[in-house]
């Protein structure tokens, strides 16, 4: 088995919804892990992006749409949820690479 990475526990957090992402960010405050700032920018653009679309979908009601926003989102999370189990900082396929980009804020 794989030794323990500095912030593993935060990572796996910032995948439980959007308020583990919050909870990720104050956690990972001090010390500053960057395994837990890079799961945590993943997850919380992931989050960010489903519930944004979410609201866009709500107004136009399309149900393909919704499944294809759900199996977007649960195959993504997965991923990235398996990764930071994996103790691996792989981007997320399509996103990963702006989520990065986009929340610098996160530190």
């Amino acid at each position: 088995m794989s030794s323990a990475v500095p912030g593993k526990t935060t990572a796996i957090v910032a995948y439980l919804t959007i308020v583990g992402s919050l909870i990720a960010i104050s956690m990972n405050a001090e010390p500053k892990h960057a395994f837990a700032r890079f799961h945590t920018r993943q997850a919380f653009g992931l989050h960010l992006i489903f519930l944004s679309i979410g609201l866009f979908l709500s107004a136009w009601f399309n149900p393909y749409a919704w499944y294809a926003l759900y199996i977007f989102y649960i195959v993504l999370w997965f991923y990235g949820f398996i990764t930071a189990l994996n103790n691996k900082q792989q981007e997320i396929p399509l996103v990963g690479s702006y989520f990065q980009k986009w929340f610098t804020f996160i530190q």
